[in-house]
């Protein structure tokens, strides 16, 4: 029997209707995952639920017994209370059991208390509490009402945890936590025996915890059983043969559905060509550093201007008696993505400022290169004005962006943010959430700016808003300091990586980082070697000198008609490159708007069919080269 079932639910919010005769079905053990853009209703859902909001229309039903705790994205609690009692709340029976039992009052029926307190795990309470608060890096004794918004997440989500309930509803959980805090809920989560239904947009995090895969997209519920890995494949899927059934059909969809839709299907088929052109910048990053140190000796008498972001030379810094940096060296470069890694509170955002010269060190010496122009996102979320409409925030007085070497007139730059011309003159104000965040986005690139700095910037964005952003900053010429907790983010974006090693597990000291060539997992795979190496043995490295023989599977050979198609590809992929960028120019000139609008339609169907030719050519380029 299911847990919970949702029957025929219908939720409006004025004519939007967030669901609509939409049903779903949750079994004993399940762990769902809820996804969808922005706006779309997923927080509503969850509540209902939970049990806090009704749906205007439907049923739902649950099992006899069922224990649910909903933690929400901004927890409240009581005024005064301490994080140990804040907590406790999650085994408030279990406490009041254990200590009528304690009362010994003849009145009792001390069996049946008993019996309670052995299904509740009431003996052992206390325990559980602590665990957890170390678990989360929370004190006991200190005021909630002190606590940062973040830390006040961690104490919801203690109190839900220690509570052990039958469902457990969680909005947006990783939100605030840092990456230990994440892969330490993960396991827990996938241990735990409980079901589970979350709202989140961290896709490794879904990866790792989801049984099922549930998107709410346009008021109706579609689900997909495994990992999100697997959702991707089956979503890119429906949407080929969405695309398809349209075409056949000729339907007349909103311009605003098909806008959206066009923006998705296109970022789901160049994820292949992201890869690549991610790789190719790792490549292109190494080698400007080989190039760089060959050159030294005659650049030490300055920075060469416009090419070195910074210099860093045995950098330390400390705030009375405490160590944040110690002896850190780091040359960044003009186009390098840097990831900084780390829990909260070791000093990423100190380190930042040192680079960028906003600090100065307590030892050894920063050198800031020259021309710099420095835009911060974090900086902008609380800076739009919701009367101005979507042109005007996005370009004051001109309809033209300029951005780099380019220039795009401002009705095609609001596409490439998934906008449609229609939308252009709208206030912000009746803008989605997520449609907000695209809004800060689209600005943040219009800025003069050679140095982008994204404090966090994957709060609060949609999944379909993360990879836009994360192909923005692969094709950005400037230098990106990313600071973020979202690891496929990071492995998707970042040249190298800043990680803090301080941690004394993996033989780590106070104030120590280190730069690493890759993403998240590359420094998470060579931090681990590091440990490995730390604890083997002296006589290890003598067993292991002799070179270990690799045997390769032979690899069949390519016949000469793939050959010559292998030979081919190159120049057949830079020519759909070079036709798809003179597309791209004439869809950027404002003169098609006016002059010959008819063919604006065929051109960017022209854009959209390059885009799966290009596709199934690097496709068939790495297969055949592969071999």
């Amino acid at each position: 029997m299911a847990l919970l079932t949702l029957s025929n639910a219908h939720l409006a919010y004025g004519h939007v209707p967030l669901l609509d005769g939409t049903a779903l079905s949750l079994e004993a053990g399940e762990r769902v995952a809820l996804i969808g853009r922005n706006g779309t209703g997923k927080s509503s859902l969850l509540k209902i639920l939970a049990g806090l909001e009704k749906p205007d229309e439907g049923v739902l039903q649950l099992q006899t017994g069922l224990r649910r705790v909903y933690v929400a994205q901004e927890p409240l609690f009581d005024a005064g209370v301490s994080v140990f009692d804040a907590v406790s709340v999650g085994v408030a029976e279990a406490r009041a059991l254990r200590e009528q039992f304690e009362r010994h009052d003849p009145a009792d029926d001390l069996d049946s208390i008993m019996t309670r307190l052995e299904a509740l795990g009431g003996w052992t309470w206390e325990q559980r509490v602590d665990e957890v608060l170390h678990r989360l890096r929370l004190e006991g004794s200190d005021r909630v009402d002190a606590l940062s918004g973040g830390q006040k997440k961690r104490v919801a989500l203690g109190q839900a945890l220690v509570a052990q309930p039958d469902l457990l509803l969680l909005d947006e959980p990783t939100n605030h936590l840092d990456i230990d805090a994440i892969e330490w809920l993960q396991e827990l989560l996938v241990d735990r025996r409980g079901a589970l239904v979350l709202v989140s947009h961290d896709r490794a995090f879904i990866d790792v915890v989801a049984t099922r895969i549930v998107e709410l997209d346009r008021g109706q519920l579609r689900s997909y059983p495994g990992s999100f890995a697997t959702f991707e494949k089956t979503k890119l899927r429906e949407l080929e043969d969405e695309a398809l059934e349209r075409a056949r059909a000729d339907k007349l969809l909103a311009q605003e559905e098909v806008w959206v839709r066009k923006g998705v299907e296109a970022r789901r088929t160049r994820s292949v060509g992201r890869v690549q052109r991610l790789l190719k910048l790792r490549e292109q990053r190494v080698a400007r550093r080989e190039q760089l140190g060959q050159v030294r000796l005659e650049l030490d008498a300055g920075l060469p201007p416009g090419k070195i972001v910074a210099e860093l030379k045995r950098v330390g810094m400390k705030y009375g008696d405490r160590v944040l940096i110690e002896d850190f060296s780091a040359t960044i470069l003009r186009g390098d993505k840097v990831g900084l890694i780390g829990p909260n509170g070791v000093g990423k955002t100190t380190l930042l400022k040192l680079i960028l010269g906003e600090l100065q060190p307590t030892s050894g010496s920063v050198r800031q290169g020259t021309r710099l122009q420095v835009a911060y996102f974090d900086q902008m979320r609380a800076g739009l004005d919701l009367d101005a409409t979507l042109v005007d925030t996005i370009s004051p007085g001109s309809e033209w962006i300029e951005t780099g070497t380019s220039r795009k007139h401002v009705m095609s730059y609001l596409t490439d943010f998934l906008f449609s011309p229609e939308r252009a003159n709208s206030p912000v104000r009746t803008l989605s959430g997520g449609e907000r965040n695209r809004v800060l986005l689209a600005r943040l690139f219009a800025l003069p700016a050679n140095v982008l700095v994204l404090d966090e910037p994957t709060n609060d964005l949609d999944i379909d808003t993360l990879e836009l952003l994360e192909e923005l900053l692969q094709a950005y010429n400037g230098t990106v300091f990313l600071v973020s907790h979202d690891r496929r983010f990071l492995d998707n974006v970042v040249t190298s990586t800043i990680a803090w090693e301080g941690d004394p597990a993996y033989g780590g000291r106070t104030g120590f980082w280190r730069e690493y060539e890759g993403g998240y997992e590359d420094w998470k795979q060579q931090r681990e070697r590091g440990r490995v190496a730390a604890v083997q043995p002296a006589a290890a490295p003598l067993a292991a000198s002799k070179p270990a023989v690799r045997v390769e599977a032979p690899k069949a050979k390519l016949s000469y008609k793939e050959q010559r198609e292998l030979e081919g590809l190159p120049a057949r992929i830079e020519a759909l490159e070079a036709e798809q960028a003179a597309i791209a120019s004439e869809l950027a000139s404002a003169e098609i708007y006016t002059r010959e609008p008819q063919r604006v339609p065929a051109l960017q169907d022209r854009h959209d069919t390059i885009e799966a030719e290009l596709l199934a050519a690097l496709e068939r380029w790495e297969q055949l080269g592969s071999r």
